[in-house]
């Protein structure tokens, strides 16, 4: 597991209840690993927003932002969040419409006792860390 540099970040990690921190941990190590893995990303800042843990591309800014965090209204979930103002959801609707549950223009949800389909996951990741740069490159 990949240490924490940000103790604020870690705090808010330790307060989650064990089975949820377990899924968002792993959400977490999928982030970094796909920032890693994803040309032209480069280091991923972990920070807080909206008191949840949050991912940025500020070396590179090549993405939009990802959050992670517990589903307040079931206790039983968990989401990975977008920005709300871009097309990732919709993109992943069309490209992935069995594989996920999603809520609304903003987020996919995952209870804790689902399968997470990871290499679904890891594309919807990497689309969202070069969101920007695809977005430029493409007009």
């Amino acid at each position: 597991m990949r240490s924490f540099s940000n103790s604020t970040v870690a705090r808010i990690f330790d307060a989650y209840p064990p089975a949820i921190r377990s899924k968002l941990l792993t959400l977490r190590a999928l982030i970094f690993a796909t920032a890693a893995n994803t040309a032209g990303v480069g280091e991923i800042e972990e920070t807080l927003k909206w008191g949840e843990p949050a991912y940025l591309t500020i070396q590179s800014r090549s993405g939009s932002t990802i959050r992670i965090g517990a589903k307040k209204s079931n206790p039983t979930q968990y989401a990975i969040f977008f920005n709300c103002k871009t097309d990732l959801i919709e993109t992943f609707r069309t490209l992935f419409p069995d594989e996920f549950q999603f809520d609304g223009n903003r987020a996919i949800v995952f209870d804790v006792a689902d399968e997470v389909p990871m290499d679904a996951l890891k594309i919807c990741i990497a689309a969202t860390l070069t969101y920007h740069r695809n977005k430029t490159t493409a007009r």
